[in-house]
């Protein structure tokens, strides 16, 4: 089970984790987009870690849809509207839970990741943050359904997701503002797929602790 104390612990440590990676964030956007994505995540998870202390007597649903209300308020650029998306999307599927079993961390993850889809209409392989979402879910269910314990599960979508920001590199860009370099783009890693990483990498980190 990972209980809300955790949940709150892991928007914490996305913040910090996104802070210290402000520079390598926005030197991999520099090369395929607007330079910007690191500043970006920074300055919205310094948004959300000023935000958190005041609902964390909520539940965890409630938590999670005040942490995207305020990345949507706060970061510019496609980033903000797709990760406040993620987290109203995660929110609503996890309304008046107190902690989470293997099922809903799966249905908190699948249901953000379903609201990135809606709103940015990406397909695999397009060189965007699902390209790491994809396969984390992907191997992320075929643990659970192995009956793998709530670290495992993790540990295997962070696989996944590593995976799949790895598989970024030498795909040509077909979204956002790194599709316009065309051929260009190819050759550099996904910027909103490392971001995603980290914030699944804070979570398995977190429920590691």
């Amino acid at each position: 089970m990972v209980t809300k104390d955790q949940v709150v612990q892991w928007l914490e440590n996305t913040g910090k984790v996104m802070i210290e990676n402000k520079d390598y964030l926005t030197q991999l956007d520099a090369a395929i987009g607007d330079a910007d994505h690191g500043i970006n995540m920074a300055r919205g998870f310094t948004k959300v870690l000023e935000k958190l202390p005041t609902v964390t007597d909520k539940d965890i649903g409630n938590i999670l849809k005040t942490t995207g209300m305020t990345l949507i308020s706060s970061v510019g650029g496609a980033s903000g509207p797709l990760y406040g998306t993620f987290f109203m999307r995660s929110g609503m599927a996890m309304a008046s839970k107190e902690e989470l079993d293997n099922e809903d961390l799966y249905k908190m993850l699948s249901s953000g990741v379903e609201g990135i889809v809606q709103r940015g209409r990406p397909n695999l392989e397009d060189k965007t943050m699902f390209d790491a979402w994809s396969p984390a879910l992907e191997d992320m269910r075929a643990a659970i359904d192995e009956g793998k314990e709530t670290l495992v599960v993790l540990e295997t979508a962070v696989a996944g997701a590593k995976r799949g920001v790895e598989n970024t590199i030498p795909l040509q860009a077909r979204k956002g503002r790194a599709s316009y370099l065309g051929e260009r783009s190819i050759g550099h890693q996904d910027p909103g797929a490392t971001s995603s990483y980290l914030m699944l990498k804070a979570l398995l980190d977190t429920v590691n602790a």
